[in-house]
């Protein structure tokens, strides 16, 4: 099956935390980073997540957003450390491909945003992608 998801990051379930409703996953993703999926209790039985699980974690680009600097003191889970490879400014949206260890992760922000991060290629970043946002799939 072929998506328009442009983050579909291959890794492992380390720990499944069940819940009344929402249970979070655990994944280590192939280059190492660590990746918090909350999903429905239904979806984990569904899918049989179990430590050791190969999954594809998957973000649709205009749910990450990017930071210059890690961030303290936030409810995000997932923060990703990486370098901007590509970024390709339109008139309202820019689209920016971050290279992160092991995988790349692209984000869709406001050609507002990226003009006032100065963004540029090269320059380290921070992906933020709430874990809410995280989908699994399985082979």
């Amino acid at each position: 099956m072929s998506m328009s998801i442009r983050n579909q990051l291959p890794g492992t379930v380390t720990a499944v935390h069940p819940g009344e409703v929402m249970a979070t996953v655990k994944i280590r993703l192939d280059g190492g980073q660590q990746l918090t999926a909350a999903i429905t209790e239904e979806a984990t039985k569904e899918l049989r997540l179990a430590e050791g699980t190969p999954v594809h974690a998957l973000v649709k680009a205009t749910e990450v957003s990017l930071a210059t600097a890690p961030v303290d003191h936030i409810s995000i889970r997932n923060q990703l450390a990486g370098t901007i490879s590509e970024i390709t400014m339109g008139t309202a949206m820019a689209s920016v491909k971050v290279a992160v260890a092991g995988a790349e992760v692209t984000s869709a922000i406001t050609h507002e945003s990226a003009a006032e991060l100065k963004l540029a290629e090269g320059d380290s970043v921070v992906a933020l992608i709430k874990s809410t946002e995280v989908s699994l799939a399985t082979a």
